[in-house]
């Protein structure tokens, strides 16, 4: 097939062109800064808000609420962070999981060498957090759970409003890093007790180098950035018009086709599913088979090397990967395979495809086509492989 296939959409999107078409005036016609008080500037203000108040509205929250950050990275450290540092006179214990993305666990590396005490919570074998282990470390020094929404390698979805339910009973604040699920599924801060969220454009077919944290009102964590006092005197620097204006656009197109691509997400995904696990030997899904984002699918072959799968299928023009793009060029085998009890051999041997609305039946079908050729060909070089079949 002539045509790019592009199945590596956790990594990032394609900006809509309806998002670029909306950013364009404020990059040549109307580029005031918002913080200016003349009333050119005063338009710029005016948009930051509108888009402010359409992110709020789809997470369920406030206006005021939704504080622009460069990205869920950003975002991830601000709420960690900052928490740290308001809630010194509480106490210096936060709870994780082993599966977080790395802007959480390396986060919680930095903070650990600072003297803040991590708790790890283990996972199931498909991913989804131990929460009687959750309860059982709190301590009366925890100030903070942090879990993401859904996992970005094997799109396992957590249980959120239980963890929510746990931290709101132990009067102890809760972080979701929601990047892959913000605009994906729905998602109401409310009803869910979250009291911090990340999220990033760039997930959502908006533009890359903007992202938010929900901050619910009362909670008071301070500035991440200092210097100014833009984003009401918690986030300093010139704000990002451009890109919060197409942040705003893609959510709210996000918001506008949700229940339709999810459809299309989950129709394509479980046909790639299926057909790899039936049609390719020694094959396994990762994650949740139904608990699951939409759109990902993350699958593990015996006796070849993940690495090998990428560069074969990227001659095919596919575009797919092994895991987070943020740990790419690791010879490292995934954490969070490891986390869910993979043995390293098999870890190795990870694809994740991530789909989005526009893909085609006859996509897909190519796909599990040139892997089934692919993983063949290269279990026919695998001295491990050939071990195995003699045995047999």
């Amino acid at each position: 097939m002539d045509k790019k296939i592009y199945l590596d959409n956790a990594a990032t999107t394609k900006t809509r062109p309806e998002v670029v078409d909306a950013m364009l005036p404020y990059f040549t016609e109307l580029f005031g800064n918002p913080s200016s008080v003349y009333e050119y500037a005063a338009q710029n203000k005016k948009v930051v808000d509108e888009a402010r108040g359409i992110i709020g509205n789809a997470l369920g929250a406030e206006t005021a609420e939704i504080y622009f950050t460069a990205g869920g990275s950003e975002s991830d450290n601000w709420a960690l962070k900052a928490t740290i540092d308001a809630y010194a006179d509480k106490g210096n214990h936060i709870i994780t999981s082993k599966i977080e993305h790395h802007a959480i666990l390396h986060t919680c590396e930095y903070l650990e060498k600072h003297g803040v005490e991590v708790t790890y919570i283990d996972v199931d074998e498909n991913g989804i957090l131990k929460l009687d282990q959750l309860e059982k470390a709190i301590r009366p020094t925890t100030i903070l759970i942090s879990i993401m929404f859904a996992n970005n390698e094997i799109g396992t979805m957590q249980p959120i409003k239980e963890i929510g339910e746990i931290a709101k009973k132990h009067n102890i604040l809760f972080h979701t890093d929601a990047v892959q699920a913000f605009g994906q599924v729905p998602i109401n801060v409310n009803d869910l007790n979250i009291d911090m969220l990340s999220a990033s454009a760039h997930k959502l077919n908006g533009p890359k180098g903007i992202g938010f944290l929900y901050i619910r009102k009362g909670v008071k964590i301070r500035s991440f950035v200092h210097g100014g006092a833009q984003e009401r005197q918690r986030r300093a620097g010139t704000e990002n018009v451009p890109a919060i204006v197409g942040f705003g656009k893609a959510t709210q197109i996000a918001m506008d086709t949700m229940e339709e691509r999810i459809d299309i997400e989950i129709k394509l995904r479980n046909l790639l599913m299926k057909r790899i696990l039936e049609e390719v030997p020694y094959a396994r899904v990762n994650g949740d088979k139904v608990r699951r984002l939409p759109n990902n699918i993350n699958v593990c072959f015996q006796f070849i090397e993940g690495e090998s799968l990428l560069i074969m299928l990227d001659m095919k023009n596919i575009c797919a990967s092994s895991g987070s793009a943020c740990t790419s060029g690791s010879l490292d085998p995934s954490h969070v395979l490891l986390a869910i009890g993979l043995p390293h051999e098999v870890a190795h041997g990870s694809l994740r495809l991530t789909l989005n609305h526009e893909n085609t039946e006859e996509e897909i079908n190519y796909t599990v086509d040139q892997i089934k050729e692919i993983v063949d060909k290269l279990r026919k070089m695998s001295p491990l492989y050939e071990d195995f079949t003699r045995k047999r």
